[in-house]
């Protein structure tokens, strides 16, 4: 059956009715939904439209589109089609994302035609140097396009290709290009002409990952306006971008540039923001500093820098955000106290640096800034009095820092603070209720520590979102204070063994507006009762998201329920590692009755029945992930008007059970739900089954047949006939004639004994078609047939001249090639098109085969070919040595070198 089975049925109110068992390799999904099968739309993520398809391992693009829905407006492929036929896609007019990675190597004209409403682009392939070729008019159908990037393949220096007049976003990443002056070349809108003085305007020009990308031609790309450059990751100077003539440049992305060279071309455009990452600036001069005036946004991350110049920020009064993250700065010296100057910064990230201790004034001259990174750096204490400068800071990330002390009302100094991280710290928490001290703290992240703390875990009152992770081994059983959060709506517990003691209260009472709970690295054992019912305990009336990842360390299922409002639900890795147990829906899912989205995921689930969907009226998709083995019991058959609009089985497998067997019938006849199985179908070997056998061949074997199966089997035959009636057409013009000659061969014993001493009536038969009659005339005629010096006084057999009249041509053609003792195939374009000379080549590679004194073919190209043009490509090449094959020059000093090759092979 394939590896991917699509059993659609009616997708909600807008996908056509498909019946039958049918075949597919596509995913369809709305845009709402794209998060729970975001894997498969790797290349493709467009969450903002409504419906989208995505379609993997394809072949045949044609059967592969006839079961995607015609309102779609998203679509991905990938897989191997070589070329675009023109109007692949026009039964889609309301398409407006397209992604194509399907290794394509030619676009014909009018591919593209139909999509007038397409605004997004892109061709994706491996970056192994495979060409593209674009016809100029390829774009001037796509009217709305905003969006186009080429990654992969490489285009054509000289291509010509027009682009749409709303183009804003180009880019051509991971290709072969080598100077930034051949997109003129690719395409000349781009470049303004003596003619037009009108200037093209690109939000963003992205070339990066191009390793071959070093130069910039002067003036290659006069006259363009670009936002934004990226050259990331590209061996291309920043000081090559100053001569391409850009009319305007605001931001440029750059790794290999110098800080002294980044400088000129700041000072040249007037840049607003320039981003260099991963490149060796070491340090940055006075003179360089003096040209970056204009910056607003500046990036120096992995760069080396050990120390920042004198006056860093008050040589760039505009700039507002700041990175130098993953440097080796041994002090974070921005301010100076001599001259009282105040920097608009509003972000700056430090993080990665080795820092260990922070000055007193290091925050003194910004007193604008509002998000401070500090992550992954040697901070061990920071005091109230290094903040008192940063009123307006709303957000402190201390993450990585083995932080132990933190001074008495800390955060105080930091009135407008809203958002604080302390993940991956030692913080030893304050028994003192004043211990934050920020007023307006909302979004707090914490590690609790291992060591002993206090049993009261103290938190500003009015967080709306909380994040706690606890350390592998903690046990203490914490109590909160304060007894109530009114406003968090957001929980993450990250860790096992947390025990919170939440009083005579429940967590409804302490927690009476979460609506978001995330329970992970948990074994749910503080969660659920212990007692011969196991449930969930948190009742929380508000909440609409809970996700629990288990570790594999769950040993008994909990139940979920008692949730009235809860929306989403994800359950992964409850299936214990140690003691594995199989588990129903009904034992994972309760009482549910708002639940629309269930996401199951390594869980034990062997089984779906009715009863599981009972209590969920609302559920609408449902997938299940890395479950073994699974049955859909019968009962699903007539509770299926209730089942979920989609059902997604993914990287899990049927069981090869014949209880599985009702669901042919039943996907025929299903006006509802849409079910995508991804998964190789393969039975486990077992006594009673073949090893690895398929689920269609054991619920044939193994199962009663239903009537509606032979059906459906009757009428695949008949369709089958009907699609065979015109190849069987062809057939007889090309096939037919191609095994006569061989039956005849075989009549002649050629297949058994061997002709030895026989006499042949002809040295060479020359194969060619009637376009390249002329080449054989003047040039090989003379030079085999004409006598010795200039000739070889051959006996050469044409087809037009030594034919026997009257003759059948196939007839012909084998007599000819039996009684010659080298056969020359003359090729180019046009006899690949020929069918007496596709049919000839045919024969003779056959009779290499066949006979066991097989005569020799040589082969002769006028014109430089392809393989895949090739009939039989792959058993010539077996056939075939280096020697048995040349290509015709076209320069005559290299003529020479031909017929000392073409006399040699024929002695």
């Amino acid at each position: 059956m394939g590896r991917y089975w699509l059993l659609p049925g009616l997708l909600l109110s807008y996908l056509p009715l498909v019946t039958g068992w049918s075949t597919s390799n596509c995913l369809v999904t709305e845009g709402s939904r794209l998060p729970l099968v975001s894997r498969y739309f790797t290349f493709c993520r467009h969450s903002k439209l409504s419906f989208l398809a995505a379609c993997l391992s394809v072949s045949n693009l044609t059967q592969t589109l006839e079961v995607v829905p015609r309102t779609v407006e998203g679509l991905c492929l990938g897989g191997t089609v070589s070329t675009l036929l023109p109007d692949a896609f026009s039964v889609f007019p309301g398409l407006k994302v397209l992604a194509l990675s399907l290794h394509l190597t030619r676009l014909l004209p009018g591919a593209l035609r139909g999509l007038g409403q397409l605004q997004s682009l892109s061709f994706f392939d491996s970056p192994l140097g495979k060409s593209l070729f674009l016809p100029p008019d390829a774009f001037s159908d796509l009217i709305s396009l905003q969006r186009l990037h080429i990654s992969g393949p490489c285009l054509d220096k000289k291509a010509g290709i027009r682009l749409p007049p709303g183009l804003q976003w180009l880019g051509v990443t991971l290709s072969c290009i080598q100077d930034v002056g051949e997109l003129a070349g690719m395409f000349p809108d781009l470049v303004q002409s003596s003619s037009s003085r009108v200037s093209w305007t690109l939000q963003k020009l992205d070339l990066s990952f191009n390793r071959n990308l070093k130069m910039a031609s002067p003036g290659s790309l006069q006259g363009l306006q670009v936002e934004i450059l990226d050259l990331t990751r590209t061996p291309l100077d920043a000081v090559w971008v100053k001569g391409l003539g850009l009319q305007k440049l605001d931001v440029l992305y750059a790794q290999t540039a110098t800080a002294e060279l980044a400088a000129e071309v700041v000072a040249h455009f007037e840049l607003q923001g320039l981003i260099v990452k991963e490149s060796k600036v070491g340090s940055i001069s006075q003179e360089a500093l003096a040209s970056c005036h204009s910056l607003k946004t500046l990036g120096l991350s992995s760069t080396g820098l050990t120390k920042l110049p004198p006056g860093f920020l008050t040589a760039m009064p505009r700039l507002q955000r700041l990175d130098l993250s993953g440097n080796q700065l041994q002090s974070a010296v921005l301010c100076m106290n001599e001259t009282g100057d105040v920097s608009g910064l509003t972000t700056l990230d430090l993080s990665g640096n080795g820092l260990s201790i922070l000055p007193p004034a290091t925050f003194s001259c910004l007193p604008h800034l509002r998000e401070l990174l500090l992550r992954n750096n040697q901070l061990f204490s920071l005091e109230g009095y290094l903040f008192q400068d940063l009123q307006q800071l709303e957000t402190l990330k201390l993450d990585g820092n083995p932080l132990l002390h933190l001074g008495k009302n800390w955060l105080a100094a930091l009135p407008a603070l809203t958002t604080l991280s302390l993940l991956d710290t030692h913080i030893r928490l304050s028994p003192e209720p004043g211990f934050w001290g920020a007023k307006n703290l909302h979004t707090l992240s914490l590690r609790l520590p291992t060591f002993p703390a206090p049993a009261v875990l103290f938190l500003p009152m009015y967080l709306t979102s909380l994040e706690l992770h606890i350390a592998s081994g903690t046990t203490k059983h914490w109590r909160l204070s304060p007894s109530i959060f009114p406003s968090l709506e957001t929980l993450t517990i990250n860790g096992r063994g947390l025990k919170l003691r939440l009083g005579s209260q429940n967590a409804s009472g302490v927690f009476p507006a979460l609506q978001k709970l995330s329970l992970l690295n948990e074994s749910l054992d503080a969660f659920c009762s212990q007692g011969t019912s196991n449930l969930f305990l948190w009742q929380l009336p508000k909440l609409q998201s809970l996700r629990v990842w288990g570790a594999g360390s769950s040993s008994r299922p909990c139940l979920i329920t008692g949730l009235p409002s809860l929306r989403e639900l994800k359950l992964a890795s409850l299936q214990s590692i140690t003691q594995p147990r199989s588990v129903q829906l009904k034992e994972l899912v309760g009482d549910l009755p708002q639940l629309q989205t269930l996401v199951l995921s390594s869980t034990g689930l062997k089984s779906l029945s009715a009863a599981a969907f009972q209590r969920l009226h609302s559920l609408q998709v449902l997938v299940l992930e890395y479950e073994k083995d699974l049955m859909l019991q019968d009962s699903l058959r007539d509770y299926s008007p209730q089942m979920p609009h989609y059902i997604y089985i993914l990287e899990s497998n049927l069981a090869c059970h014949c209880a599985n067997a009702w669901m042919e019938p039943w996907v025929k006849q299903s006006t509802k739900t849409y079910i995508y199985i991804r998964h190789n179908h393969l039975c486990p070997g077992e006594d009673r089954l073949p090893a690895r056998g398929s689920l269609s061949s054991f619920l044939w074997d193994h199962c009663p047949q239903t009537l509606e199966l032979k059906l459906f089997l009757a009428s695949s035959a008949l369709v089958f006939m009907l699609i065979a009636l015109p190849l069987l057409q062809e057939a007889r013009n090309s096939w037919i004639p191609y095994l006569q000659a061989l039956f005849r061969v075989w009549l002649q014993g050629l297949r058994g004994k061997g002709d030895k001493g026989k006499r042949f009536l002809f040295d060479v038969f020359v194969s060619h078609c009637r376009q390249d009659q002329g080449w054989v005339i003047e040039e090989l005629l003379p030079a085999l047939e004409g006598f010795l010096p200039a000739g070889l006084g051959l006996r050469l057999c044409l087809p037009e001249r030594d034919f026997e009249p009257g003759k059948d041509v196939v007839d012909n053609v084998v007599d000819s090639m039996m009684s010659s003792r080298t056969t020359l195939c003359v090729l180019s374009g046009q006899a690949l098109c020929n069918p007496r000379c596709c049919l000839e080549l045919r024969l003779v590679t056959s009779l290499l085969l066949a006979a066991p004194s097989p005569p020799v073919l040589l082969l002769v190209f006028l014109e430089p070919i392809s393989r895949h043009q090739l009939p039989g490509y792959h058993r010539l090449a077996r056939l075939l040595r280096r020697g048995d094959y040349c290509l015709w020059p076209k320069e005559e000093e290299r003529k020479s070198g031909f017929w000392t090759w073409l006399r040699s092979r024929l002695g």
